[in-house]
C-alpha cells in the first residue's frame, strides 16, 4: 500500500479499505491467506516524518499443530503504529510495516481448539477405568518406598 505524500493533507487523513495479502509466501509453513487485508488507518506528516496508526485484519487458514487439520483464523492487529523518517521519495510503501505486524501477531503454534474455536480431534484422549486404577496404584507404590526411608537425626 503506497501513499503519495503530497496527497496527505496537513491535518492528516483517514484511510480504510482492502488490499492484497502481504504474506502470500508462507504456504510452505501451512499459512495461506483466506481473503484480503482489511485496514483502517489514520496517517499524517509531521516535520520530516510520516506517522500512521490504526488496525489491521488478515483472514488466514492455518494448520493445527495437534490434529493437522486446517482451520480459519483472523490475525488482528488492533494497535498498528509506525513513525518513520522521510528520506525524500514522493511515495512511502506501508506494506513492509504491515507485513511485519501481521507476522508478529501470527500464532506460533496454531491450535484449532485455542485459536479456531472448535474441539480438536487430537485433544480428546479417552482413558479407561483400568488406566486410572493402574496410575493410582503406581502412585501409592512410589509413596510406600519413601515411607520406608529411615533418616538419621
Amino acid at each position: 500500500m503506497k501513499l503519495h505524500l503530497r496527497q496527505i493533507p496537513a491535518e492528516g487523513q483517514h484511510l480504510e479499505g482492502e488490499t492484497d495479502c502481504p504474506i502470500p509466501d508462507l504456504a510452505a509453513e501451512k499459512v495461506t491467506c483466506a481473503g484480503p487485508l482489511r485496514y483502517s488507518l489514520d496517517v499524517g506528516i509531521t516535520g520530516h516524518a510520516l506517522w500512521a496508526n490504526g488496525s489491521l485484519h488478515q483472514p488466514v487458514t492455518l494448520e493445527c499443530v495437534s490434529c493437522l487439520q486446517p482451520f480459519d483464523y483472523t490475525i488482528d492487529v488492533p494497535a498498528f503504529a509506525i513513525h518513520t523518517e522521510l528520506a525524500g521519495p514522493e511515495t512511502v510503501d506501508l506494506m513492509p510495516y504491515m507485513r511485519e505486524d501481521i507476522l508478529l501477531n501470527l500464532p506460533p503454534y496454531p491450535n484449532c481448539a485455542r485459536h479456531g474455536g472448535r474441539v480438536c480431534k487430537a485433544a480428546t484422549v479417552e482413558t479407561t477405568v483400568d488406566d486410572a486404577a493402574r496410575a493410582e496404584q503406581k502412585r501409592e507404590a512410589d509413596w510406600a518406598a519413601l515411607d520406608k526411608l529411615k533418616l538419621r537425626k
